[in-house]
């Protein structure tokens, strides 16, 4: 019997050719390193009859509309966190097996124990299981594995953290619906997922401006490029042309924590967010970490230590992997998500194109399936006809805000589908595009040296902002990309250098935005070359070296609190310029430098005497 379905499985490789597969008795199929297609349905008639995915194989299905049935099992394994303090986003490939034909309900108790690639042990063998044990302790463990209940969660159609809605390992679980799950131990734990596998198109429920965790639902993984534009998801009427209301936001948020421990008010993480557009090419940002207090309001001042997730998205999304998705503000009411069969690839983690969101690991390989390029960063290399740059923006050297803007003469000055993000969540200290009014992490315009593009801050305390720039693609060299400080009327060219300025609490609507020219009195441009700024400490002194004559209109020096220590007017074009130090306390503050073009550079000083 065993040697037959190994002959059927050779056919289903060779020829995709196989409407429905059906397994008796004490019958298995055992698939390794690749993929099995089946047309149709799967039935796994009998308890004793399996299905084995092994070393990355899958099972896709195609048009067939009969539905899964049987009280046997597929197993397909996948790894998570080991951390006991970190979450990962699930979805089950799997749901309850019985008889009945279609999609069950899953369960969080359908997870069996399997290979934890710390040790690199088989405890159960290829096909062999132990059911997972449970327990209300804060902690899981390895072995034998033992999962905490207390982080069990599923979330649906809300923007509010009280709205988690709290499960046990018993709970039915909707098909296609997300759950949190904390990690065990420490390393990688590997999960056996076993029950009836997912098939067909599965729907959950979405609202306007609210959030849903769901994710891959099957046993293979799916592509984004084609859940974001499936017709359904984007509800373009053909007969109606290009105009259409979506049903999502188009983006897919991907969250990211450092393991800290189990108390809420010290949780540290953020969603990353990815979208792609219909001619794929694919925008990620990556999460801002923030600290939440206990009602799970972001702060981002200390206690936490801040900082930014390091995990990118890709656009095949692996077998188990949750992620929120946003109805978009013109959703109705009664609207749903859709995953299909037809969205379903065979596409393993291990060639670097699908990634699960549980390690560090950036995909830094240079070409992928569909084409696309990829940088040292892990970060897609846009077509020619695309221009992009990123922003790092650094809060008191605590944490980091990146936005990402694109360029393409598609895009509008409007929501541009696929090629933009809202911000996950609102933070009291926080740096955006912004687009009716709404901030934005992702943004796309049409390419126009004229064009200005607003930033919005919100802080609660005074702090530093440190603004860079990178990823600068498509830009022709000459093309300068500045940071316009309005109330000072300083133009930093940040291709040139980095620009800080200390800010007080409060809102800045109206302070920064992007220009792609000065509005100067020549076309003289300074850099960081064209002065040199120390301090001489012997003499207490703080040196400008100005070789090349640029007219210094003033000197500023700001200390770490934000307090203006110095102001020298009209300083000249002299070669060097000396300014005492003795009356100033020791530590770092902030030189800089504008010139009568209403250009400016800054720099970090560290004052001793």
């Amino acid at each position: 019997m065993k040697k037959s379905f190994a002959l059927i499985v050779t056919i289903l490789i060779t020829a995709n050719s196989l409407a429905q597969l059906t397994v008796r008795n004490n019958a298995y199929v055992f698939v390794n390193d690749e993929i099995i297609f089946v047309n149709d349905n799967v039935n796994l008639q009998e308890a004793n009859s399996k299905v084995y995915l092994r070393n990355e194989a899958q099972l896709i299905q195609g048009s067939g509309t009969t539905g899964n049935s049987g009280l046997g099992e597929l197993s397909v394994y996948q790894t998570g966190t080991a951390n006991n303090f970190a979450y990962n986003y699930w979805c089950s490939p799997v749901g309850n097996n019985s008889a009945s034909l279609g999609n069950e309900s899953a369960r969080v108790n359908l997870i069996d124990e399997a290979t934890n690639i710390v040790t690199a042990a088989d405890p159960t063998g290829l096909i062999s299981s132990s059911d997972a044990l449970f327990t209300t302790a804060y902690d899981g463990t390895a072995s034998p594995l033992t999962i905490s209940n207390r982080w069990l969660y599923s979330y649906v159609s809300s923007d509010q953290y009280a709205d988690w809605i709290e499960l046990d390992e018993n709970s039915a679980i909707l098909p296609g619906l997300g759950y949190t799950m904390k990690g065990i131990g420490a390393g990688g734990q590997l999960y056996d997922f076993r029950g009836k596998p997912n098939n067909g198109t599965i729907t959950n429920s979405i609202a306007a401006d609210q959030f849903t965790l769901i994710g891959n639902p099957y046993p293979s993984a799916i592509d984004a490029l084609l859940l974001i534009h499936d017709p359904q998801n984007t509800n373009i009427d053909v007969t109606s042309g290009p105009e259409y209301t979506p049903t999502t936001t188009g983006v897919l948020y991907y969250w990211e924590q450092q393991p800290t421990d189990h108390f809420t008010a010290n949780y540290i993480g953020g969603y990353a967010a990815y979208t792609i557009s219909a001619g794929g090419v694919e925008t990620t940002a990556p999460a801002t970490f923030y600290s939440y207090d206990d009602f799970g309001n972001a702060y981002s001042l200390p206690p936490g230590p801040g900082g930014t997730g390091v995990k990118i998205a890709q656009r095949y999304i692996p077998i188990g992997q949750g992620f929120m998705v946003e109805g978009s503000p013109t959703t109705p009411p009664g609207s749903l998500v859709y995953v299909k069969n037809s969205h379903r690839v065979f596409e393993k983690e291990s060639g670097g194109n699908s990634y699960f969101f549980r390690t560090s690991e950036a995909n830094t390989n240079n070409v992928d399936d569909n084409g696309t390029q990829y940088n040292e960063h892990g970060l897609n290399i846009v077509p020619n006809d695309f221009k992009r740059f990123r922003l790092n923006i650094i809060f008191n050297d605590t944490f980091t805000r990146q936005l990402v803007q694109n360029f393409h003469d598609t895009a509008t000055d409007g929501f541009d589908y696929g090629l933009e993000a809202k911000t996950a969540s609102e933070a009291p200290n926080e740096i955006s595009w912004v687009l009716d009014g709404v901030p934005y992490v992702i943004q796309a315009h049409n390419f126009d040296v004229e064009k200005t593009i607003p930033l919005i801050v919100n802080l609660d305390a005074q702090q530093n902002l440190d603004f860079s720039i990178f990823d600068v693609q498509n830009f022709d060299e000459s093309q300068p990309i500045y940071i316009h400080d309005i109330q000072t009327d300083l133009y930093v060219d940040l291709r040139q250098q980095n620009y800080s300025v200390n800010l007080p609490a409060g809102e800045h609507n109206n302070r920064f935005e992007v220009t792609f020219q000065a509005e100067t009195l020549s076309n003289e441009v300074i850099t960081a070359k064209d002065f040199d700024v120390f301090q001489h400490t012997q003499n207490s002194e703080l040196v400008v070296l100005n070789p090349n004559g640029f007219n210094i209109k003033t000197l500023s020096l700001v200390d770490v609190s934000g307090k203006l220590v110095a102001n020298v007017q009209n300083i000249g074009t002299s070669g060097e310029y000396r300014h005492s130090t003795k009356s100033l306390s020791e530590g770092v503050y902030i030189a800089t430098i504008t010139t009568d073009t209403n250009q400016s550079l800054s720099k970090k000083i560290v004052i001793k005497n």
